[in-house]
This record gives structure tokens, C-alpha cells and sequence, in this order.
């Protein structure tokens, strides 16, 4: 891609679930997702301003296979909110698979967010739980630190990144992905369905290295 941007003091890079769980070795691990950390470490030492978010499940979290009886990972059940697929256990509260991958190296990210910490509600969006309704509270620190745009990277880039992203835009905020800073599961094509949402939404695609900008 040629498109260049620079990073201004109104935009924010979102780093999204760089957890061990996710990665190679993880519970749930992202193929490939361990390749995005150095590129993110990069990323962010060119923004001002990074938020990063944590999936922060306690035990026995709705959307959790193990939870229901007879269920396998990766099937899909209905729930209050509707269909909900169901995930190996991660990113547990407090475990060794939720901490953030050891080699990431963002000193200055100003906020960590979690989320998924709702026993009966999944979190995929850094804005928005699986019921639609239930905010994470984020779109309301962007706009009180007067922030625009905001920028995309982490795992996976067909969950949490794409609804991140869908929510940042229905919040009224520009929204960049890097998506070579991202991987994706890929489940029934959903990284496909990802790209293609994305292209409805206006959501533009760069490579990492096509943004200047010097931290503070």
C-alpha cells in the first residue's frame, strides 16, 4: 500500500489482546500471532498516546466450552444475547495465559482495558460486550482525551480487532488497521467476512511501516 499517514496528538493505537493465550502455546493460540509483537513494540513507539486491552475471563465464563455440558471449542450455541461461539478456556483472571506476551514492550500505553470480565456476557470489541448494550466505558476516554482517529493492531483480526473496529466506527471515530500487525483465527471464513465488513464501513487498511509520528 502507498497510502502514508502521520500520528497526531488526536489519534490513539489500539492494541488489542496481546495475551499468551493467544499466541503460539496458548489455550487459544492465534496462528502466527507471536510474529505481530515486535511489529506492535515498532508501531506504538510512534504514537503518543496507545490503549491497550486484556481479555479477562473469570473461571467458568459462559464462553467457555467446558462450561457446557456437552459442547466442544468452536461450536456455537444460542445464548440470551444469541449465538455465541464457544472458546477453550483463556485468558482466565489472574493466570500465566492472560498475562500479556512477555516481549511486548509498550512503557508508555496510558490505559489497559479489560474485558470479558462479565461471568454471562463474551467481550469480542474494546467497546462493546457480545450483548450489544453493555459498554466497556472506552468510547467515553477517547472522546474526554479528545482523541479522532483511531488505529488498529493485535489479536485476532477476525474477533476482537474486527469488532473493535465496527464499534469504533459506530462511535464516530475514523478507524485505521494495520493489518500486518494483526492475525487472524479464521473460523467458517470470518477473516474473509472481517475484510469485507471493513470495505462497507470505510475502515482503511496500511502497513505498518507507511506511519511516521514521534512519541512525546
Amino acid at each position: 500500500m502507498t497510502e502514508k499517514l502521520a500520528a497526531g496528538e488526536q489519534d490513539v493505537l489500539l492494541v488489542v489482546d496481546i495475551q499468551n493465550d493467544f499466541c503460539p502455546g496458548g489455550s487459544l493460540a492465534v496462528p502466527r500471532g507471536d510474529e505481530v509483537v515486535p511489529v506492535i513494540n515498532a508501531l506504538a513507539a510512534k504514537f503518543a498516546h496507545v490503549v491497550l486491552t486484556q481479555d479477562w475471563h473469570p473461571p467458568g465464563h459462559l464462553s467457555f466450552a467446558s462450561s457446557h455440558a456437552g459442547t466442544q471449542p468452536f461450536q456455537t450455541i444460542d445464548v440470551a444475547y444469541g449465538p455465541q461461539i464457544l472458546w477453550p478456556d483463556h485468558c482466565v483472571q489472574g493466570t500465566v495465559g492472560a498475562a500479556f506476551r512477555s516481549d511486548l514492550y509498550i512503557p508508555h500505553a496510558e490505559l489497559v482495558l479489560r474485558k470479558g470480565y462479565h461471568r454471562n456476557i463474551d467481550s469480542y470489541s474494546a467497546f462493546y460486550e457480545n450483548d450489544r448494550k453493555t459498554t466497556t466505558g472506552l468510547a467515553g476516554y477517547l472522546r474526554e482525551r479528545d482523541f479522532s482517529r483511531v488505529f488498529l493492531a493485535g489479536l485476532a483480526f477476525d474477533f476482537c480487532v474486527r469488532y473493535s473496529g465496527e464499534d469504533a466506527r459506530r462511535e464516530g471515530f475514523e478507524v485505521v488497521v494495520f493489518e500486518d500487525a494483526c492475525r487472524s483465527i479464521d473460523v467458517n471464513g470470518s477473516a474473509a467476512a472481517t475484510r469485507e465488513k471493513f470495505r462497507s464501513l470505510n475502515i482503511r487498511y496500511i502497513s505498518a511501516d507507511a506511519i511516521s509520528g514521534n512519541m512525546r
